[in-house]
């Protein structure tokens, strides 16, 4: 039985602990044979069968009761291996040896059962809320089949590497994040991202690790090995997560740190007081009592099994936390910032329009291939099929665009504000004024041309925009894109704070400050997810200068899960608050009452223990993912392009008033 929980040992995600929460090999035991569970249950029997048979049972019940705790405390003291810090199960210890001695051997074996029960509960309680995660590694399978040669083979996941092409046979699940290289079929994404409709894909065309194949075998390229991807990933976070503690952690840690050894001299200071003034017996009999009363062990669970439920509850429908702090600032949070791009927009963002030289695209292309910001994809997928020349010298400035060296000319790609448009600034005006999105492409010191682009806003913001309100949040958009634009997707997202044309240090400054969220997914926005109260990354496509900046990344794509996912958090900060509350009055008002002898030892243990098993109950109910009357935090998938909008008046307002559309 570990005392980690009352001040014994801590423990990481490097050492067993962090190995136990990531282990594959733990499937459920029945109650009747775990003896953490057994030998407290025996305990009790024992305990009954001394009040209704013989009391020499009482010291049956001691004897299995003080098995789970008194071996570990005794040693842990003597050997200092505790940290230097006494123990819960240390004051326990000696309670139940000072009741024997003063002949309350019953109240002895109560305690003895009421506290290995409370702390098997515990664990049993940390065991069900890491569940998820155990879950979420046995998406991985552990063989996989390879084809290295010219006939496929069977290979451990341990052996798979990055370039490996695997067979994915349909029912099997994919094992490393990588690419469709051969076939076309649909992926089943649900357990990963929460996506519940599967996926059509074909050769190009990205396979999550954990995702399972549908339909058709697909043969994909392995970008990751088998044992450092996505998944892999997710599961490391939630398992740092759980070991980091938050502020409300470190509150009870603060106060029951000194208050183990305060108890103790505070006992021992009513026993020899009290002998002096008074019976010898009546007194050392309180000191015992008053030792057991102010014990903090409800204290020091208060919070942690709360975090370690709602982190592991929140990795099930796609949202990870990465830090038990972070879960309590999410759960106080009041203001919330989207980046515009690939944020509150699908992240598909289209060329619709070229003006000036016939160049224009080319070279723009020959620059943005490399970069991962969403414009340069579109810019990409616009010249797919031609040639691209090589570029040199390739510099990336962040929030404005990129320059490099192009057969021996330097090529600048950016915003307007960025890149003098010249003569063609009236042009720009016109196009910004539609909705779309201008980039500017100047070849040394003269501007050749601009490209017109639209990135659709999201089905699903206006819905959730509207769902935040809802909540009392207030919604800011922040975006490097030119005021207009921002204003006419802003409108059609039902957001009226808007804040464009912002260099990465601008969106910094605007989310510090406390109860700030930022919802981001560009290495631009990093800034801003690392100044913020919380930083949001969006989906498996964000960068991983933004996921690294975030305190919380969604593996799914759909805005519809931030609502359900700050309800969870505003429900275990909730939870937390009553637990903290609950346990400071036990360790307030029972001590007194011990003092003045109202209550006699088998209550106190009694009442102590009750209010423990209660805090583990209420913190295990941070592990649901919603609440009667509301919606479980889901994901709506965003129709294909080729299909019709959800929202026809937006995008065809969008694409329609671009008149250099009707050209191409």
């Amino acid at each position: 039985m570990s005392d980690a929980c009352c001040g014994g040992e801590d423990t990481t995600p490097d050492g067993t602990a962090g190995e136990l929460l990531i282990s594959r090999d733990e499937p459920g035991t029945p109650w009747w044979r775990d003896p953490t569970l057994v030998i407290p249950l025996l305990s009790g029997v024992a305990l009954l069968l001394g009040h209704l048979a013989h009391p020499a049972f009482f010291w049956v019940g001691l004897a299995l009761g003080g098995s789970t705790f008194i071996p570990q405390s005794v040693r842990r003291f003597i050997t200092g291996s505790g940290g230097g810090r006494l123990g819960i199960g240390l004051l326990m210890t000696v309670s139940a040896i000072g009741s024997v001695a003063l002949g309350y051997v019953g109240e002895a074996a109560a305690l003895a059962f009421l506290f290995s029960i409370a702390e098997a509960l515990e664990e049993k309680a940390m065991a069900r809320a890491r569940a998820g995660l155990r879950s979420l590694v046995s998406l991985i399978p552990e063989t996989v089949t390879v084809r290295r040669g010219t006939a496929p083979e069977t290979i451990g996941i341990t052996e798979l590497v990055a370039g490996d092409t695997v067979i994915v046979r349909p029912g099997e699940r994919v094992p490393t994040d990588g690419t469709v290289s051969r076939g076309e079929g649909s992926l089943d994404t649900s357990a990963v991202t929460g996506e519940s409709i599967p996926v059509n894909v074909g050769p190009g065309d990205a396979a999550p690790a954990g995702s399972i194949a549908v339909g058709s075998p697909l043969e994909v390229h392995a970008d990751a090995p088998g044992t450092d991807n996505s998944l892999t990933t997710i599961v490391s976070l939630v398992t740092r997560a759980q070991a980091e503690k938050g502020a409300r952690a470190r509150m009870a840690d603060r106060v029951a740190r000194p208050l183990v050894p305060g108890v103790l001299i505070i006992a021992v200071a009513v026993a020899a007081i009290g002998s002096l003034l008074g019976d010898p017996s009546v007194w050392i009999e309180r000191a015992l009592i008053v030792l057991v009363a102010a014990s903090p062990c409800a204290l020091a669970i208060a919070v942690p099994v709360t975090v370690i439920s709602a982190i592991g509850a929140a990795s099930r429908f796609g949202v990870i936390i990465k830090s038990g702090a972070a879960f309590e600032r999410f759960g106080a949070v009041d203001r919330i910032a989207f980046d515009k791009t690939g944020t509150l927009t699908r992240n598909t963002p289209t060329v619709v329009c070229t003006d000036g030289s016939g160049e224009t695209l080319v070279l723009a292309a020959a620059v943005e291939q490399h970069s991962t910001h969403p414009l340069a994809g579109a810019i990409l997928r616009a010249t797919e099929n031609r040639a691209l020349p090589e570029a040199l010298d390739v510099e990336e400035i962040a929030g404005h665009g990129m320059r490099a060296r192009v057969a021996g000319r330097l090529v600048t790609v950016g915003s307007p504000r960025f890149v003098d448009p010249g003569d063609m600034a009236p042009r720009i005006d016109e196009l910004e004024s539609a909705g779309t999105t201008v980039v500017v492409v100047r070849v040394d010191d003269a501007p050749v041309g601009i490209i017109g682009i639209i990135d659709p806003l999201r089905t699903e913001s206006a819905e959730t925009v509207e769902a935040l309100r809802d909540m009392g949040l207030r919604v800011t958009m922040l975006t490097g894109d030119n005021s207009r634009t921002a204003a006419a997707l802003a409108r059609d997202a039902g957001i009226t704070d808007v804040r464009a044309e912002l260099l990465p240090e601008d969106k910094a400054r605007a989310v510090t400050g406390r109860g700030w969220a930022m919802v981001g997914d560009g290495i631009n926005d990093a800034p801003a997810l690392a100044s913020a109260d919380i930083g949001i990354a969006m989906g498996a496509t964000g960068t991983d200068a933004a996921i690294e900046s975030a305190d919380i990344a969604f593996t799914g794509h759909s805005l519809t899960l931030l609502p359900g996912a700050i309800r969870h958090a505003r429900r275990g900060h909730s939870i937390m608050n009553q637990n903290i509350a609950l346990a400071l009055a036990v360790i307030t008002v029972l001590p007194p009452l011990a003092l003045t002898g109202v209550l006699g030892l088998a209550t106190i243990v009694f009442i102590h223990e009750a209010a423990e098993i209660v805090i583990i109950a209420n913190g295990l109910r941070a592990a649901r993912t919603g609440k009667k009357g509301e919606p479980t935090p889901r994901v709506v998938p965003v129709p294909d392009e080729s299909s019709p909008s959800g929202s026809p008046g937006r995008e065809s307002r969008t694409a329609g008033d671009c008149s250099c559309c009707a050209d191409e």
